[in-house]
């Protein structure tokens, strides 16, 4: 008997079974290192490895804060690796973004973290301002210049979120006094590129994956940058538009220096009421959700880079709606265009490239 379809949910649109679907796609042609997700909680940690297992992740890079690093080794072994973040939940926020991070910077090192992440989005630029510093996350910033030292000192790798979506820029930074615009965003980022010329990951296709010529010279002018493909639904919308010749020639020109990512988000809130009162969260309230949301980005990733596939992505995207709410509702999603990437190109990007990053092999 086959398996029932499951019910529509934002992080399934199309009533699939993950589980079936991942058997449908088969094995990855190599096994995928994902480099870009935020790990947090035992519960949830287990239904996302279980999520990744089936669709040939075995090994991931998290983000996850550093009072539940144990916890999610604990869970994922040594098929988890760290990268250093602030705690963007501790109520002291100008703390823990300046001399509590700093601290926290030789912590993560000593539990293995090689990578630190700074977040330098525009809306970090409300969050200091509202904890009473103006340049408190900025790569420009005293703060994040001394952390990027630090970790320097210590051998560490970088990497950045720097720019979001042209659909935001187009409604949410609307106030270009505010946020300035989108080309804005990356002088701070190429200054740091220079000053500190370790490896760098500029997450979400370097904010702009919308431009493939603009990321063309961005990599061209700073041999120590290197992007990844997390931020699924953002990814899902912007390359599908691309050409496929010319998204096969930017990548193979980059191949050894694109990385493979999903951006997924696993925390107790998905699966439990949480303990810190915030409750449950909005995008999933079960396990079987949470396998849904945690399941959808890797099928929209492997379905996009792999196969020929053409129809609406699973997965409901608001960015839709918000830039054209005549048209749109919260539950509609962009087109998903299977680019078919070659697999000498998708060895390289879901894993080749992550080890020669950490300049070794990877376990898992």
């Amino acid at each position: 008997m086959a398996a029932m379809p499951h019910a529509p949910s934002p992080s399934n649109r199309l009533g699939l079974n993950y589980r079936d679907a991942a058997m449908a796609l088969g094995p990855p042609p190599v096994r995928i290192i994902d480099v870009h997700t935020h790990l947090r909680g035992a519960h949830a940690t287990r239904i996302y490895q279980d999520a990744a297992q089936h669709f040939g992740v075995s090994h991931t890079w998290s983000m996850t804060p550093l009072a539940d690093v144990d916890t999610v080794r604990s869970v994922l072994g040594n098929t988890v690796s760290f990268i250093a973040v602030p705690n963007f939940r501790d109520d002291a926020f100008a703390h823990a973004m300046g001399p509590g991070f700093l601290e926290a910077i030789g912590a993560f090192h000593a539990r293995g973290a090689r990578i630190v992440k700074f977040w330098s989005a525009p809306r970090a630029t409300t969050m200091a301002r509202e904890a009473g510093c103006d340049d408190l996350m900025s790569l420009d910033g005293p703060w994040r210049q001394r952390q990027m030292r630090a970790a320097c000192d210590l051998g560490m790798s970088i990497m950045t979120h720097v720019a979001d979506p042209d659909t935001w820029f187009a409604t949410r930074y609307t106030d270009r006094a505010a946020y300035g615009s989108k080309a804005d965003q990356y002088a701070p980022l190429e200054r740091a590129l220079r000053a500190f010329p370790v490896p760098w990951i500029a997450a979400h296709m370097g904010g702009w994956p919308e431009d493939l010529d603009r990321l063309d010279a961005l990599l061209d002018r700073h041999p120590n940058l290197y992007f990844d493909t997390s931020a699924t639904k953002w990814m899902v919308r912007e390359l599908s538009r691309h050409d496929r010749g010319a998204l096969i020639a930017f990548l193979t020109r980059w191949s050894g220096r694109i990385l493979f990512g999903s951006d997924i988000v696993a925390q107790e809130e998905h699966v439990s009421d949480a303990s810190d009162g915030r409750g449950r969260s909005d995008q999933a309230a079960s396990e079987r959700e949470a396998f849904d949301l945690y399941a959808s980005r890797y099928w929209a990733l492997r379905t996009l880079l792999e196969t020929e596939w053409s129809g609406e992505s699973p997965i409901a995207d608001p960015d839709l709606e918000r830039v054209d709410p005549d048209r749109f509702g919260p539950m509609d999603a962009p087109p998903l265009i299977g680019k078919s990437v070659p697999p000498e190109l998708l060895t390289t990007l879901y894993r080749g490239a992550a080890e020669a990053f950490t300049q070794g092999p990877v376990a898992g």
